[in-house]
């Protein structure tokens, strides 16, 4: 990795417009602010507790441990082609911008449009995984607490709530949002310290080593051992997403061009460390199995928390958890509302010139951010019918933004030695990685478009092609029909913001 000065280059307004867009957003986030964004959305506290009941049956405790270890070294070269990227267009459009300037003149519009749609579906999905994933957690402490039966009507009405309250936030509070994304990284990494430390000391039996990194459970009704090992990936790439938050929050970082590189690859080695230890925490301190499977909570690690340290101990530290899934699910809407406005900015989704609205008292995207809140309603709603329904949909957001990070590295290979870096770039290793992202991301998205339980059945069908399909279509539809007359054509009327629009800005907001 090289980070190459420029002590005479561009501003990052400078930049910006050089790129085509208008600063609007408020430059108010430093380097660490950025970085936290994206750290706060991998959340392992959210990401790793939320999908360990998954991880239990598809694989148990060695496909959790060998798992984690696999994907995030993957992750990591992902996140290192993407940073490379980011270093060179620091813009909140972000991937679907990439593309556009990536690919060949004559179908770049094409690239950047499909990329920019399965980012969205990706974003959404991802919002929708992370608050889904804090109600079913703040369902469990409300039963333990209060004896507060947990059904899934119940579970999407803490899951709207929960929605709402991280759309009032990014309405009303966004100075406060931002102080949050701060305490989010101190709050998970004393978080993930002080229940593994707990975890750790108090329980007087902890499981053998053999059983951490060798004991292999297969409750999912296939046959094939390797299918099912393979399927047990899905709880760590999961967990691994969001990072591109880093991308879409450069036109309110200072210093973006390294600030927001950084920012990618910090948020994924520190949560690839800090989520090692934490899954070892709770596999060695798993007391029963079979009763953290079956907990009447309906989340395994609170069953864990509590057969290991106790009822009082056990619920306090399950808020701890909770708490890191409220903070992970604020900054998930604030960077889809951010990638919304980017998006609609350009005319690419219905209605955008609502969607791409800014305040003038706050310098946010407003409108955005209900469309992300409500959109990750809606997909979060088959739960009322299909069991599987939580799997499927972080099985969305891994194929949707896993697809969206790796178009344009795939470009960025294409193109070779034409790539005109940014000052933070991977040298002589750049396509190497790029070409190990490509294959990675390939092998996980058909991966997790295949079938999770058997036999498949209404119940336990895996929507997520199903999602994939809907979202291609139309969006293939809309291109072919009309956008690829005007989508990113700079001399149509619905193009990108000019620089004469700098007049009409509003004033920023003093940070």
């Amino acid at each position: 990795m090289t980070d190459d000065a420029r002590a005479n280059g561009p501003s990052d307004e400078e930049r910006l417009a050089q790129l085509g867009y208008t600063q609007v957003l408020a430059r108010r986030m430093s380097a660490f602010s950025n970085y936290a964004v994206s750290f706060t959305i991998i959340s392992v506290l959210s990401g790793c507790l939320t999908l360990y009941l998954f991880g239990m049956n598809t694989g148990g405790p060695a496909v959790i441990t060998w798992g984690w270890v696999a994907v995030g070294l993957m992750t990591l070269l992902v996140g290192l082609a993407m940073a490379e990227i980011c270093s060179a267009y620091p813009t909140s459009a972000g991937l679907y911008f990439w593309a556009h300037r990536l690919a060949p003149p004559r179908t770049a519009a094409a690239w950047a449009w499909f990329t920019g749609w399965f980012n969205v579906l990706g974003q959404v999905a991802v919002t929708a995984g992370i608050d889904f994933g804090a109600a079913s957690f703040l369902g469990a402490y409300l039963n333990l607490q209060f004896g507060f039966e947990v059904t899934p009507g119940r579970t999407i009405l803490l899951f709207a709530a929960i929605l709402i309250l991280h759309g009032l936030l990014n309405t009303f509070g966004v100075r406060i949002v931002g102080l949050l994304n701060s305490v989010s990284v101190w709050w998970h990494v004393v978080g993930v310290a002080v229940i593994v430390g707990a975890l750790t000391f108090a329980p007087d039996h902890h499981q053998p080593a053999s059983f951490v990194f060798g004991e292999f459970v297969n409750n999912t009704g296939w046959g094939s051992g390797p299918y099912v090992v393979l399927l047990g990936l899905l709880m760590a790439q999961y967990t691994f997403t969001g990072y591109d938050a880093s991308a879409h929050m450069t036109e309110e970082t200072r210093d973006a061009a390294t600030a927001g590189p950084k920012g990618i690859v910090r948020s994924i080695w520190t949560s690839w460390i800090a989520g090692f230890v934490l899954l070892l925490g709770f596999t060695f301190a798993i007391q029963s199995y079979e009763g953290a499977l079956t907990s009447p909570t309906g989340a395994p690690p609170a069953q864990i928390l509590l057969d290991a340290l106790g009822a009082t101990a056990g619920k306090l530290l399950l808020l701890v958890v909770i708490g890191a899934q409220l903070f992970c699910g604020m900054a998930s809407v604030t960077a889809n509302s951010r990638m919304i406005y980017a998006f609609s900015r350009d005319g690419a989704l219905p209605f955008s010139h609502v969607w791409h609205t800014v305040s003038p008292r706050t310098r946010t995207p407003v409108a955005a951010v209900w469309l992300a809140a409500l959109a990750a309603l809606a997909l979060g709603l088959p739960y009322l019918i299909n069991v599987t329904a939580y799997a499927a949909v972080t099985s969305i957001a891994v194929i949707g933004l896993y697809i969206a990070y790796v178009v344009p590295t795939l470009l960025r290979v294409r193109k070779g030695a034409a790539f005109e870096r940014g000052p933070w770039h991977l040298g002589r290793w750049s396509q190497a990685v790029g070409m190990a992202a490509v294959a990675w991301v390939a092998v996980i998205t058909v991966l997790f478009m295949l079938p999770q339980v058997s036999p498949v059945t209404w119940e336990t069908f895996n929507y997520a092609p199903v999602a994939v399909l809907v979202v291609l279509g139309s969006s293939a539809t809309w291109w072919f029909a009309s956008a690829r007359h005007w989508f990113l054509n700079p001399d149509h009327e619905r193009t990108r913001s000019r620089p004469a629009a700098r007049a009409n800005a509003p004033e920023p907001v003093d940070p």
